[in-house]
């Protein structure tokens, strides 16, 4: 998975976070009943916003764009409520064109494996095989790849071209124009078209921004082993660089103020929050410090996502709440802590004996099935030795980004700025759009 849109569960409320998951795993299914099982590695965090779009413009009922899916090893072998129909199709016609773009790109420069002969061979069949197959799924919805496939033809020609001290945004808009069109037509399927020139221009920003982001990204990278970059090849430094990006944001959310939309949240939150957060993180903040929270802690949000009172910690005390194997202020020490106190991984209430721990043998074996159905990596799940309650590797090595969840409370810039467009949301818990509610 790829993409510039990363957000992690603690910046999520339960619903959204549903949401979003019954998107991704909706992708990657009508990837593969589409276009073949190889087609489900062009599943990327970034195409699958067409998908909510499109869900979020419609005006049918909520169990017509979902359907149950069988087990499914990154889901630790459960079911799950997954997007269907004409916005998952579209993400996933999307997400296949730019794969290949993106394998015929490595193929061209010969980068690492594609340099060897065979390898480029193959990866050349499987490009002209998604282009087909993605055109033709395509076309069930009304869209045509080809402004996909015309704009990356062209992106070669105008780096070739591109002299030091031309403007950077030469070589972002063939992106541009690929994106653009990709949201413009989420407004088509929902039959919605005034919103299709707002979301046009939010496309068009939002391609820029993924350009000039991956750019920046991998500048050093690029310098280090002679690839082209634009950056370097303009002479753009790194401040035009990050003010272009911030420019794009502040754009994305002024168009997003012109899209009418059935159900805004998870729409906010990606385009709105987690399109500035992906600056950051490249970046870095604009001059202030970030604050772990999560809604756990003081000023955060209720079980629903909506901000709370924000009152501060008493002096001394962890903003966080009481520490997992604390009881609550004014307890006995001498007496056990109440059941309902969460007491971290492992725990067992009291007057319960904790299953023995597994033999070695016995252990390794259940381990060795966790790791073949990636409940390890990326599930809540029992320690195989220990029966200890852990989370999956993902979220205890920081993999999803999330010691910037509350960044989003500067990141608003005043709730005039982007949070009119939520009313009532629940993305921006405890932070400066509790007022927008």
């Amino acid at each position: 998975m790829f993409g510039i849109i990363r957000p992690c569960k603690h910046r999520l409320s339960e619903r959204l976070q549903a949401s979003w998951m019954a998107h991704l795993c909706g992708l990657c299914l009508a990837l593969r009943d589409d276009h073949g099982q190889l087609a489900r590695t062009a599943t990327n965090y970034d195409g699958l916003i067409i998908s909510v779009l499109v869900e979020a413009q419609a005006a049918r009922e909520d169990s017509s764009w979902r359907r149950t899916a069988g087990p499914c090893p990154l889901r630790g072998m459960r079911t799950a409520s997954v997007a269907k129909g004409e916005g998952a199709r579209l993400a996933a016609a999307v997400s296949l064109t730019l794969a290949s773009v993106k394998i015929r790109d490595h193929v061209e420069d010969r980068d690492g494996v594609f340099a060897r002969r065979p390898v480029a061979a193959g990866a050349r069949a499987v490009t002209r095989r998604w282009d087909r197959r993605s055109a033709g799924s395509a076309s069930v919805v009304g869209f045509d790849t080809g402004v996909l496939l015309e704009a990356a033809s062209r992106q070669g020609e105008l780096e070739r071209s591109l002299l030091p001290g031309d403007s950077v945004l030469l070589v972002t808009e063939p992106t541009e124009t690929a994106t653009a069109a990709a949201f413009e037509h989420t407004a088509v399927i929902a039959g919605r078209p005034g919103n299709a020139a707002p979301l046009a221009e939010a496309g068009r920003l939002f391609g820029r921004l993924a350009h000039l982001l991956d750019a920046a990204e991998d500048q050093a990278e690029d310098a280090a082993s002679g690839a082209w970059n634009p950056l370097t090849a303009t002479g753009t430094d790194r401040a035009e660089a990050e003010r272009l990006c911030r420019d794009a944001v502040h754009g994305i959310r002024l168009a997003l103020r012109e899209v009418e939309l059935t159900d805004k949240q998870l729409v906010h939150v990606l385009l709105a929050h987690e399109t500035e957060r992906a600056v950051e993180r490249v970046f870095g903040a604009p001059g202030h410090g970030a604050t772990c929270r999560t809604r756990t802690g003081a000023g955060t949000g209720n079980a629903d996502g909506h901000a709370g009172t924000g009152a501060a910690a008493p002096t001394g005390a962890s903003p966080y709440g009481p520490p997992p194997h604390q009881a609550p202020p004014g307890h006995d020490p001498n007496q056990p802590p109440p059941p309902w106190v969460p007491m971290g991984p492992g725990f067992t209430p009291p007057g319960q004996t904790p299953p023995p721990p597994r033999n070695l043998l016995a252990g390794c074996a259940v381990w060795a099935l966790m790791a073949c159905t990636c409940q390890l990596l990326c599930c809540e799940h029992n320690d195989p030795f220990t029966h200890e309650r852990r989370k999956g590797f993902c979220e205890r090595h920081d993999c999803c980004d999330c010691c910037d969840c509350c960044n989003g409370c500067d990141s608003c810039s005043g709730c005039g700025d982007c949070c009119q467009c939520c009313d009532g949301c629940d993305c921006c818990d405890g932070c400066c759009c509790d007022g927008c509610n």
